[in-house]
């Protein structure tokens, strides 16, 4: 797939005021572009101690499973070590993604990840989002 170049593929914004740390990705990202893009998630939410996230994935349009494991498995639950204190991401989706990712296999609710040290959510309405990030702070 080829990438809007003249769009920066991550913009993040910690915004102080709501408690949240924005990420808002600008195109389908390829595979060997996102080490060093959650590189610089981690770098940011450590640096302002951000454990609510909303990552704004409108314009993305699939989801790499790789990706997917590599983050519920071990970047994940590795934040919320390093934050010190159980990591919340609000997904902001299109509607065909979202199809995508609950009809994956192993997808998982919000509701399953109650006692994990990290949950993970999906919304179509920022507003929402960032309701359902503001009910843990």
């Amino acid at each position: 797939m080829l990438s809007d170049v003249s769009a920066p593929l991550l913009q993040l914004a910690h915004r102080p005021d709501l408690g949240v740390l924005v990420g808002r990705w600008g195109y389908q990202p390829e595979a060997h572009e996102l080490p060093a893009v959650y590189q610089q998630v981690e770098e940011v939410a450590l640096e302002t101690n951000s454990r609510f996230w909303l990552q704004d994935i409108r314009r993305r349009s699939l989801n790499d499973p790789d990706t997917t494991r590599w983050l519920l498995d071990i970047f994940f639950p590795d934040m919320a070590r390093r934050l010190g204190n159980r990591l919340f991401v609000a997904y902001l989706v299109g509607p065909s993604l979202h199809q995508a990712i609950i009809k994956q296999p192993g997808y998982v609710s919000a509701e399953a990840y109650d006692g994990k040290p990290f949950a993970v959510s999906f919304f179509g309405d920022e507003g929402a989002a960032i309701a359902w990030l503001r009910q843990y702070q």
